[in-house]
């Protein structure tokens, strides 16, 4: 009796000491599953902000859009959006709100109606404008880092370079930055089927995979008719941060100006002192410039390194802009729908100075290009103009060194087998601009 007794109890025992072991390794598996499941999630950070503490809006500025009027969509009452206005006014104009650029709202989730504290806008890609009004108004102006991706390309010509580039997807500007570079050596609307092409660049990112634009143009190669010209870029004046190109051999591929103020333009009316028009009733009106036509817009470029003397707005001229090269020359750009440079700037050629317009008297957008020689208004193209300053003596060693490697590398790259496609390849050289 007290034998079965006692096995009894050993059983009751044994029977709650398994009970809560199941339960200690029930609780310890829940908890391991429980840790396993739960990630937690990188925060992801813009703008300087936490974006997980936000209920998040982006948008574009659509047109008729202004900035109170889409403070106001989102809950927040006038009086606090003159006050935002007011403070944010000598930072920044909110009336500058341009149509198709994206904007976000930061709204409070602590909010029970979810209002806007901060209001993010950005006029580019790289740039962008903080109006922070979670407490006080504070405007940042702030700009994202930029990737610089380095890469190589190497073309064959069926037709022209633009389109080569075009269609082989590689950023255009390169193509750009070619004809401005070869400008006097190659001329690029007389190009053959079978020139070719190496360069060398760097390619400029946001976010990684956005382009934003086209970097250095580290070195070149153009083989026109058969002859190859190298092109490597050199700095001759590290005060004005003058930067020429320069080939094999140190000579300078450029003159001291530019054939023409405006890129991949078409010449609408010659310099012509015998010029008569109909709507004049054929009476000689003498045209003492040259006009280059492009759409409204395009960049204006300045044709040498000078100062600017005038930027004004004056009669038919409209908006213009005058520099003074040195003491011979001088150049004039009328017409302008916007001026971007201001008496007394130091411009290097190549500069934009200002916009294609219809200020004035004109009948179409274009720019008129005046060019002096010794105080009088000649034509530019019947001018022996001089060639830009060369290498000094002292620099020409340090350039041969200095492009040695790159040129070895240029050298080394291969043309494609079959014309119009470009090989290319990249490597990411620095984090940020």
């Amino acid at each position: 009796m007290l034998k079965n007794v006692m096995i009894g109890i050993l059983l009751v025992f044994a029977a709650i000491g398994c009970k809560s072991e199941t339960k200690s390794d029930e609780g310890l598996g829940e908890n391991a599953l429980t840790a396993e499941a739960v990630e937690i999630p990188e925060p992801e950070i813009a703008y300087g902000y936490d974006l997980s503490e936000y209920e998040v809006i982006r948008d574009t500025i659509e047109t008729g859009d202004s900035f109170g009027a889409i403070l106001q969509n989102n809950k927040l009452e006038y009086p606090q959006i003159y006050q935002i206005v007011e403070a944010a006014k000598d930072s920044f104009n909110v009336a500058s709100l341009q149509a198709g650029k994206p904007y976000t709202l930061l709204c409070s989730k602590e909010d029970s109606l979810q209002r806007p504290v901060c209001f993010i806008y950005e006029p580019n890609k790289v740039e962008y404008v903080v109006i922070d009004f979670s407490d006080s108004t504070k405007v940042r102006k702030e700009r994202k880092p930029v990737k610089l991706v380095e890469r190589e390309v190497s073309g064959v010509i069926n037709s022209s370079l633009y389109e080569a580039f075009v269609e082989n997807n590689t950023n255009i500007l390169v193509a750009y930055k070619l004809s401005d570079i070869y400008a006097w050596t190659i001329d690029f609307f007389r190009i053959q089927e079978g020139d070719r092409f190496k360069v060398i660049f760097t390619e400029k990112f946001v976010e990684d995979t956005i382009p934003v634009g086209v970097g250095e143009i580290k070195a070149a190669y153009f083989e026109h008719k058969g002859e190859p010209i190298y092109a490597f870029p050199f700095e001759v004046d590290s005060t004005k941060h003058i930067v020429d190109y320069f080939d094999e051999n140190a000579k300078n591929l450029r003159r001291a100006f530019l054939r023409a103020p405006v890129q991949f333009s078409r010449i609408s009316s010659r310099y012509n002192l015998k010029r008569r028009i109909a709507y004049y009733g054929y009476k000689v009106r003498p045209h003492k410039g040259t006009d280059f036509a492009a759409p409204i817009g395009t960049p204006i470029l300045a044709t040498a390194n000078g100062t600017v003397i005038e930027s004004r707005r004056k009669g038919g001229n409209g908006n213009y802009v005058k520099i003074k090269h040195n003491g011979t020359y001088s150049t004039q750009y009328l017409h302008m729908q916007k001026r971007l440079v201001k008496v007394g700037d130091f411009v290097k050629q190549g500069d934009v100075i200002g916009t294609i317009g219809m200020t004035g008297n004109t009948g179409g957008p274009h720019v008129c290009y005046r060019f002096w020689k010794n105080g009088r208004q000649v034509d530019p193209f019947r001018q022996d103009l001089p060639d830009a300053e060369p290498i000094s003596e002292d620099l020409k060693e340090e350039y041969l060194k200095h492009i040695a490697p790159i040129r070895e590398r240029i050298d080394l790259l291969e043309f494609p087998e079959e014309k119009q496609e470009i090989q290319g390849n990249e490597e990411l050289i620095t984090l940020n601009e």
